[in-house]
């Protein structure tokens, strides 16, 4: 009896023998593979963690110096903030409140630079559009006009876009041409929700020019 379980469990032990031989190395390599994604996905989780936590100390920096007013403070932690973590919603929210602040403080050439580099920058649509209607405003204030449109007809989200109408009908006025100026404004009131507030503002400016939105809305085509 001893003799025939021993039997099998040589039998058993050679089969293991052959299977691993056959097997083992595939084996091996796929928990290599397995574990090592596994350590590799918890060291980015902790890099990110990491990144965040002080990308977001660092704004804090960027939003007490603006607050205070401390220029010098202000200059070096954006541009530390944008160095490091650049890929950060941190960073992009830094540059836009530094242009703000720049703006305000006559610097305007700083202020053009902050928004071109959240433009080109980060990987928000929402934050690159809310960049380029800023910098377009920049632009009309100083006559350039061609700079202005160029942000302005860049591809936007589907919110923005009657918000890029309304100040392309704002430079059409600047430029006497108040029947483009009526079409851009005509093509924001549409896409402005039924209730809201800067829809009035974009009605008041098609009544100065002699232009009804509802009469135009139901002179359109039923599509």
């Amino acid at each position: 009896m001893a003799s025939h379980l021993d039997l099998e469990e040589q039998e058993q032990l050679d089969e293991l023998k052959h299977f691993w031989k056959r097997w083992g190395d595939l084996i091996t390599w796929v928990l290599i593979a397995v574990f090592g994604s596994y350590a590799a996905w918890m060291g980015w989780q902790s890099w990110s963690a990491k990144q965040s936590a002080q990308s977001a100390a660092l704004y804090d920096t960027v939003e007490r110096a603006a607050l205070s007013d401390d220029m010098a403070l202000l200059d070096r932690s954006v541009s530390d903030i944008e160095d490091k973590f650049a890929s950060t919603s941190y960073a992009q929210q830094a540059a836009l409140l530094a242009a703000r602040v720049y703006q305000d403080k006559e610097r305007p050439a700083d202020a053009r630079k902050q928004l071109t580099w959240v433009i080109d920058k980060s990987d928000d649509t929402g934050y690159q559009a809310l960049a380029r209607l800023r910098l377009a405003a920049l632009w009309i204030e100083e006559k350039n006009f061609d700079a202005a449109r160029q942000q302005l007809g860049a591809k936007v989200p589907l919110s923005f876009e009657p918000l890029m109408a309304d100040r392309l009908g704002d430079i059409d006025l600047l430029e006497n041409k108040p029947a483009q100026a009526i079409k851009n404004y005509q093509k924001a009131w549409k896409g402005f929700d039924a209730n809201a507030e800067y829809r009035r503002l974009v009605a008041v400016k098609l009544a100065a020019l002699g232009a009804d939105p509802e009469e135009t809305a139901a002179k359109e085509p039923t599509k």
